[in-house]
């Protein structure tokens, strides 16, 4: 019980490692809105001279139509380690906009508020060019934010808050973060269903959200996207999710596709982690490190052949597997944003996808995905 104990500790603190620098002064009065950014968004903006110099391949989700790679925006406010300077950051966010991305992902929790903030700031002068999605779900505005809260008002509270942040008058993609079984989901689904109503938000989604979780939003509201993690590291949403995925015509939008930096061969047999996210989890343990290092080496076998890096390879096997699929890689690295981008020019053939089923087929793989208090919230 104690170890219980300590590992729920422990994961509360690594999702805190943002901090809680800004308290409930923070929170935006329920009657300040996104309104306010009504007339930038609508009027035709000063770009700030940002353009885009490369087009990107484009997806639908649902009906949202988002570039085939986005950009994960939660490592930047140092949930992996680091600290990291907003103008670096901001830059970095318009970098992708400039090479084809047009599909930025956020929440309110990422901080908290700082990665809204700064992705708001990033793509104002281009707001009409992009989509951005963000987050509701946990108890931010109550100095809780490892407790769930997808209660109907602190919804709106919360979609109040991004708004703002965002500096945009509509949300194109809303999820709940993670499904709280204290809140039907029927109730979920209708307050968002009213915010779409009301112009504040475009499309719905869920994440993390189990079949049964997604069909019984979907009856109340359409649900346009699932987030989820999913890469060669963790294939569970192909069993669990994607036959419900495609019977509603519900797009996937995989987080850590790239395995939290396993699949890119920057992690090897030899790498230990005793502090930080990673140290938490159970696929980065010496033993299961060395267990599973034949997955990097056969992809680092294909990205030989297929003359590109490992993380254009795990990237570019993602697209291949539906057309719906739009992965969200994250980094706070200018080349390495530029490198993984390179996926959508990497190309697989049917022939070539079963060849290498075959081999990854013969690997098992060892080690879960998530440490127990976060795997405690995930909806099964």
């Amino acid at each position: 019980m104690n170890a219980k104990k300590d590992s729920m500790t422990l994961g509360r603190r690594q999702f805190l490692a943002g901090g809680l620098a800004l308290g409930a002064a923070a929170l935006l009065p329920h009657s300040m809105n996104g309104m306010a950014y009504a007339a930038d968004t609508n009027a035709a903006p000063d770009t700030q001279g940002l353009r885009q110099d490369k087009q990107m391949e484009h997806r639908k989700l649902g009906s949202l139509e988002v570039s085939a790679i986005g950009l994960g925006c939660l490592p930047m406010v140092g949930y992996y380690g680091g600290k990291y300077e907003k103008k670096d950051m901001v830059a970095l966010i318009r970098r992708a906009f400039e090479r084809g991305v047009t599909f930025f992902d956020t929440a309110e929790v990422y901080g908290p508020y700082t990665s809204e903030e700064w992705v708001g700031e990033a793509l104002a002068p281009v707001r009409n060019q992009v989509k951005i999605a963000t987050k509701f779900g946990f108890g931010v505005e109550e100095k809780q934010p490892t407790a769930l809260n997808s209660r109907p008002g602190h919804i709106r509270r919360a979609v109040e808050g991004s708004l703002k942040r965002l500096r945009t008058d509509h949300i194109d993609l809303l999820y709940q973060h993670r499904v709280d079984p204290q809140v039907p989901m029927e109730d979920v689904a209708g307050t968002v269903k009213d915010l779409i109503q009301e112009g504040k938000v475009l499309h719905f989604g869920l994440s993390e959200a189990s079949a049964n979780s997604i069909r019984r939003a979907h009856a109340v509201q359409p649900v346009s996207a699932v987030q989820s993690e999913y890469s060669l590291l963790w294939r569970e949403p192909e069993t669990k999710i994607f036959p419900t995925l495609r019977e509603l015509g519900i797009g996937l939008v995989p987080y850590c596709p790239l395995g939290r930096g396993f699949l890119t061969g920057a992690i090897n047999e030899n790498s230990r982690f005793t502090t930080g996210r990673l140290s938490t989890l159970p696929q980065f343990t010496p033993e299961a490190l060395k267990h599973n290092i034949p997955l990097p080496n056969l992809i680092r076998e294909w990205a030989a052949r297929k003359n590109c890096t490992m993380s254009q390879f795990a990237l570019a096997w993602l697209l291949a597997q539906a057309p719906w699929i739009a992965p969200i890689p994250g980094t706070t690295n200018p080349a390495h944003l530029d490198d993984f981008l390179g996926a959508t020019s990497v190309s697989l053939s049917p022939a070539e996808l079963r060849e290498f089923e075959s081999a990854y087929s013969k690997i098992k793989l060892m080690g879960h995905r998530a440490d127990p208090f976060t795997e405690s919230q995930i909806d099964k």
